[in-house]
């Protein structure tokens, strides 16, 4: 019961580590929200609409799957769909592991540095790889870690 009471501790405002998940993971959440707004105003300003009743919105005349502006910011979002929803889920588990303070919150600011980065080079000012690759692979890599520390931290408890 103590143990208990311990993790759900760690998943207080008590916790300088959870408070550091959540100023990034609502960083991170913010972008991805930001994402959605981004697409909106390139599906206007570009007149390339996936719906015909969008249509009236603007003077198009032709539902358009295939603008190269607008698909690169899609899939942009979707990346951080595929990649930040699991971090942030893993991430939440690897705090009651209980971390060492000072690790678990670099490893969060890198997460989230690594994913702004990786949309501004993606979405809206494309550099030579490996700048996206890096990006990427930097915070795959930590949501890895963080997988096989709770993997391994909570396998005692199966």
């Amino acid at each position: 019961m103590a143990e208990v009471a311990k993790s759900l501790n760690l998943l207080s405002p008590d916790n300088p580590v959870f408070c550091c998940y959540c100023f990034w993971a609502g960083l991170l959440l913010l972008k991805m929200l930001l994402m959605t707004l981004i697409t909106a105003v390139r599906r206007l300003t570009k007149k390339s609409f996936a719906n015909p009743e969008d249509l009236a919105l603007s003077k198009a005349t032709e539902v358009n799957f295939h603008d190269p502006d607008v698909e690169r910011v899609r899939r942009a979002h979707r990346n951080d769909l595929e990649n930040i929803l699991p971090y942030l889920l893993i991430a939440l588990a690897y705090i009651t592991t209980a971390p060492n303070i000072i690790v678990a919150r670099l490893l969060f600011c890198i997460v989230a540095i690594s994913r702004i980065f990786h949309t501004a080079v993606y979405a809206f000012r494309p550099i030579p790889q490996p700048s996206r690759a890096i990006a990427f692979f930097v915070p795959f890599t930590i949501t890895l870690y963080m997988t096989f520390c709770v993997i391994i931290q909570m396998a005692k408890y199966v």
